[in-house]
């Protein structure tokens, strides 16, 4: 099996900046793309940030210029780093990946780690 775990979640001021890590383990073969998700209280899932094999990015409209997804495929690790945080920033971040493994196609989420924007 693949797990995914995220880390680096917590309390920030508004215009504070994080970084979260979302690192895979198990049985893998290769990763595809990776995305970070975002879910604020009451409202649904939202893709935040994808990136491919080869470092090719995209990002929702609204958070281009703030939020940065990089990877380390060394490491099978995906990173969200924000700047500027705003309190709607405030959200479960899920952490998404597109793993092959020696058996079959995965498609796998992290267990969301907290990010707070409050003063």
């Amino acid at each position: 099996q693949v797990q995914l775990v995220e880390s680096g979640g917590g309390l920030v001021q508004p215009g504070g900046s994080l970084r979260l890590s979302c690192a895979a383990s198990g049985s893998i073969r290769s990763i595809n793309a990776m995305a970070w998700y975002r879910q604020a209280p009451g409202k649904e899932r939202e893709l935040v940030a994808t990136i491919t094999s080869g470092g090719s990015t995209t990002y929702a409209d609204s958070l281009k210029g703030r939020f940065t997804i990089s990877r380390d495929n060394a490491k099978n690790t995906v990173y969200l780093q924000m700047n500027n945080l705003k309190p709607e920033d405030t959200a479960v971040y899920f952490c998404n990946a597109a793993v092959t493994t020696w058996y079959t196609y995965l498609e796998v989420w992290g267990q969301g780690t907290l990010v707070t924007v409050s003063s």
